[in-house]
């Protein structure tokens, strides 16, 4: 006999059934405190933040206030219908409430409409006192990004990825101001964008003016009018690059508290500089697909030789595989490699660092 029918031959007890039913009808979560709420609500995307309205009337109001926007293209249908939304839910936040924390927005279609990109950069200058983290990818013209995003000095997080518009854009990339003033930031993650080298200089230095950088993420991006990028911060901790162009040569590290370098595409560029001895953990997953492909195996080979301090490597296949076409491989001696090196894995892929990759929503 199931539990559920010697339940329904049992009279139950009329105060302690009361009382349980009294527990089932209890909205214990709609006691929580607003703040526990409004916690909680922050790691929704917006559009399914507004949607808690109908669940009491508590909750009507509440998504109002959260301090977090997540406005993303893949919620939504099609761009007519994002535009709605983001209007809507711009003009009907709070205002009394405190301010607006995080912004992360993300429009990956065929077309970036610019009435919707300028309503997002506007409100988040808006809260330019208050914002920490701002994230916005999205494909076509990035002229009004820049302009306005260097009002915001409270930033410490900012992801920018802008993908060039059209199908045929030979691979054009979205200039990188030369100075920047961000005063806090410490977390830098970079799409699709090109550095400039001054007019006398040989190389380009995008990053020297961030004082407080701690995690920086280059992906897709290259250097004009110049062979090296130089990578300059006193503060720099963790490097991450992935998939960069071929149209430079060399990338020089002056980051005497670099502790990790993650590396993901085709080796194009040589390692230098004075903060190589500080790096103590690598993570590698070199590709093989490039016309320079003779040049790829010397150019892998020569990391570990540099990076003479490293105690911790992560490899995966391919890069093993790559590495067997050097010449006398294994006549080749790394002593100064082998006498520092404490952690040697080899793995099939290599996760992106999570930590890094993308725009962390920091509680």
């Amino acid at each position: 006999m199931s539990s559920l029918a010697h339940e329904k031959m049992i009279p139950p007890d009329n105060k302690r059934g009361r009382h349980d039913n009294n527990e089932e009808n209890e909205d214990r979560l709609s006691d929580l405190p607003d703040c526990v709420l409004l916690h909680i609500l922050s790691f929704l995307n917006s559009k399914h933040a507004v949607q808690t309205c109908v669940l009491s009337p508590k909750w009507k109001h509440l998504w109002k206030c959260i301090p977090t926007l997540i406005l993303h293209s893949s919620e939504f249908s099609n761009a007519k219908k994002l535009a709605i939304f983001v209007t809507k839910i711009l003009n009907l936040r709070d205002t009394t409430t405190p301010s607006l924390h995080t912004l992360d927005f993300e429009r990956l279609g065929s077309f970036e409409p610019q009435r919707t990109l300028k309503e997002i950069v506007n409100y988040a200058c808006s809260h330019n006192t208050q914002l920490k983290q701002l994230g916005i990818c999205v494909k076509g013209d990035s002229s009004i990004i820049f302009p306005r995003i260097s009002s915001c000095q409270a930033l410490t997080s900012l992801k920018l990825c802008v993908y060039p518009k059209g199908l045929y854009s030979n691979g054009k990339r979205t200039l990188f101001p030369k100075s920047l003033n961000l005063p806090a930031l410490t977390s830098l993650d970079l799409t699709y964008f090109a550095f400039c080298a001054s007019d006398i200089a040989d190389h380009a230095e995008p990053f020297s003016s961030f004082n407080c950088l701690n995690n920086l993420i280059i992906s897709n991006c290259t250097v004009m009018d110049a062979p090296i990028l130089r990578i300059s911060s006193s503060t720099l901790v963790n490097l991450a690059m992935s998939n960069n162009s071929s149209d430079f040569t060399k990338i020089e590290l002056f980051a005497p508290s670099l502790y990790t370098i993650t590396f993901d595409g085709v080796p194009h560029q040589r390692l230098c500089g004075s903060s190589l001895s500080s790096i103590k953990q690598v993570n590698i997953e070199a590709d093989i697909f490039s016309n320079t492909f003779e040049e790829l195996p010397f150019v892998l080979f020569s990391w570990p030789q540099d990076l003479i301090n490293t105690k911790s490597l992560t490899v995966t296949a391919s890069n093993l595989k790559i590495l067997f076409l050097v010449p006398d491989l294994f006549k080749a001696k790394l002593p100064s490699l082998l006498c520092n090196l404490k952690t040697l894995k080899v793995c099939s892929r290599m996760k992106w660092p999570t930590k890094l990759r993308g725009l962390s929503i920091e509680k």
